[in-house]
């Protein structure tokens, strides 16, 4: 088996926030009728917050007998007060009321645009090449599905709506103080200015940061991944404290750049703090001034206090919600990275739409007979590098034909490329005459049944596990059974063909797991069959059973078997030898031995060895 190379991928330029949010922006149309429901409650929500300290400043003027709103003037004291207060119990009931309902909205669009980034980047992911899983560590693609998805979602819902609410809140605010008294709402106002400069500082700082703790993260989840699905080798060959270290260093590592994300943050929050403070400070030291020059109420001055505190509030809000903001946008820019890769093998124009209709009569037409032409293909992992050199053959309609070779000779590839797990670099696969790129990749796959050596079984039932989800009679699947003499095995479990399987078939042994996937190729009656070493690694009498299942499975089909005990395929129509990614010899078992050519070398070097 070719080796996968390192995962390397060369780095993008960064985007800026705005770019990233507006690749959001598709999702929340999905729902705009919540968004913009959202949207509008933050109006009566602004005026509300906005009205409380202008009235408690007019309860303040009214207690001192300073001048007050017009239908105030002629009102007692108690009189007015409780006018006062009941307009306060109003703006509050209707704060507490809209902010209930638009917070509620506003989550629920979040967890829509969540929803649907995971669904389209789980079909995206599934839909790239066999090519970017060799690279790709999968950890890295857990991270991107998980915990970045997760995290992009209060990009939207916290975030862009929270900072529009904010923003609508401090104009709201603004309009307010400047009717009151324009010098000190113009020294407020301008003192936003710095704190603007220092949040975009910090948030481009944090950003660096958090971009790099979530690539640790990815690191950090790629060895629990390879370490939990080779425990077996780390167990049996003493790694469990080598692993343990290795594990550790990526650890701090990502402890190093989690407490770089926090000093920013942090940094953030006191910097606004103290100049919320500085801006208190402001507003008594020139409000007092103007009071004692009769230029403004104590009332007044008193609104203008609580307005300094609420217009830094937002901003204050916006530093709590920093980190969550931030780490948003990272997840954005590293899914974006994901969805951005490109889909290698694509249906042709007019036959992926074909294929979701489920229009499969034309297709079936076309594949009747199974004959397989490779012309002049030759492949390469990497530029430059073939495993695969100008081959050129024909496996005629119902031939059995073995592809033999040394190790890293290309038999297995040839097989991926039949399949379409990968595009050959030069020349072209024929099925029945046609180029497998004119037809669609589900249809192509539906005509080869390929096993492999190792058969991968989901959790799910037995049955599900034959259909992988597609909707056949029952009739139909214990046919299936019958045909791989897996039937009488199916009956004997306690729930029959609903019983349900672990994660990859763990309470099955080898054989009963190949023979299921002899029975989840059998019911689909393909035309073609792929063999990769599929009688491989099982004891004798198992090997036996599954050998009679597959002569019944290879009747009237095209087959290709991959093996490497050349005493099983002595029965093939034809061998094909293959060296170095070129076709070297060709015929039947006793003619390659007459030549006593590189077959000829193997069959003896087995031979001597058993």
């Amino acid at each position: 088996m070719t080796a996968s190379p390192p995962y390397h991928k060369a780095k993008r330029p960064r985007e800026n926030d705005w770019r990233l949010f507006l690749k959001l922006v598709p999702y929340a149309r999905r729902n705009q009728k919540i968004f913009l429901a959202s949207m509008v409650l933050l109006v009566p929500i602004s005026i509300a917050k906005a009205v409380q300290p202008l009235i408690i400043g007019q309860a303040i003027s009214l207690i001192r007998d300073e001048p007050t709103w017009g239908f105030l003037a002629d009102r007692s004291l108690s009189g007015g007060i409780n006018i006062l207060l009941g307009i306060l119990s109003l703006t509050i009931i209707v704060r507490l009321m809209f902010a209930s309902l638009q917070g509620y909205l506003v989550q629920q669009v979040g967890q829509e645009i969540t929803a649907g980034i995971r669904e389209d980047l789980f079909s995206h992911v599934t839909s790239l090449a066999v090519r970017f899983f060799d690279r790709t560590p999968v950890g890295r693609l857990v991270t991107r599905l998980t915990s970045d998805v997760e995290a992009l979602g209060d990009v939207f819902a916290t975030g862009a709506i929270g900072i529009v609410s904010d923003l609508v809140y401090i104009l709201a605010i603004a309009i307010t103080i400047f009717g009151l008294q324009w010098q000190l709402a113009s020294m407020l106002i301008l003192m936003l200015v710095p704190v603007t400069g220092l949040i975009i500082y910090f948030q481009y700082q944090y950003r660096k940061a958090n971009y790099k703790a979530r690539e640790e993260l990815s690191q950090l989840n790629s060895l629990l991944a390879e370490n939990v699905a080779g425990i077996e080798i780390v167990q049996l060959f003493g790694r469990e404290a080598v692993n343990a270290e290795r594990y550790r260093r990526v650890n701090r590592r990502y402890l190093k750049a989690v407490d770089r994300t926090i000093w920013y943050d942090s940094a953030v929050s006191a910097t606004l703090e103290w100049i919320a403070l500085v801006a208190i400070a402001c507003v008594l030291w020139f409000g007092g001034i103007f009071v004692l020059g009769d230029a403004l109420s104590f009332g007044v001055l008193s609104s203008f206090i609580l307005y300094a505190q609420r217009l830094f509030d937002p901003l204050r809000q916006f530093a709590e919600k920093f980190t969550m903001i931030q780490a948003g946008f990272t997840a954005v820019e590293r899914i974006d990275e994901l969805m951005s890769e490109p889909v290698e093998i694509r249906d042709r124009e007019g036959l992926e739409l074909k294929s979701l209709n489920n229009n499969r009569s034309d297709v079936s037409l076309k594949i009747q007979t199974g004959e397989i032409r490779f012309e002049q293909v030759s492949f390469a992992y990497k530029n430059d590098e073939y495993v695969l050199q100008d081959l050129n053959f024909t496996v005629r309609p119902g031939e059995k034909v073995a592809l033999v070779g040394p190790t890293g000779a290309g038999k297995s590839s040839i097989i991926r490329l039949l399949c379409r797990l990968y595009e050959p670099t030069k020349g072209r696969i024929l099925v029945d005459g046609i180029d497998i790129r004119d037809l669609p990749q589900g249809e192509l796959r539906r005509h080869i049944g390929t096993i492999l050596q190792e058969s991968f079984l989901f959790a799910g039932d037995v049955k599900r596990n034959i259909t992988l989800g597609e909707n056949y009679p029952f009739e139909e699947i214990e046919r299936s059974a019958k045909l791989t003499n897996i039937d009488k095995f199916i009956e004997s479990l306690p729930q029959g063909y609903d019983t349900q399987l672990r994660e990859r078939g763990t309470n099955l042994s080898g054989g009963q797991k190949q023979l299921l996937a002899f029975a989840r190729v059998a019911i689909r009656d393909p035309k073609i069959l792929v063999l990769d070493e599929a009688t491989a690694n099982l004891d004798v009498a198992t090997e036996a059973e599954i050998q009679e299942a597959l002569e019944r499975l290879l009747e009237g089909r095209t087959a290709i078997v991959i093996a490497h005990r050349l005493s099983t395929i002595r029965n093939v129509d034809r061998i094909l030898v293959l060296k170095r990614g070129k076709l070297v010899e060709t015929g039947s078992h006793e003619e390659l031995l007459a030549e006593n050519g590189l077959y000829a070398g193997l069959y003896r070097l087995q031979m001597l060895g058993n």
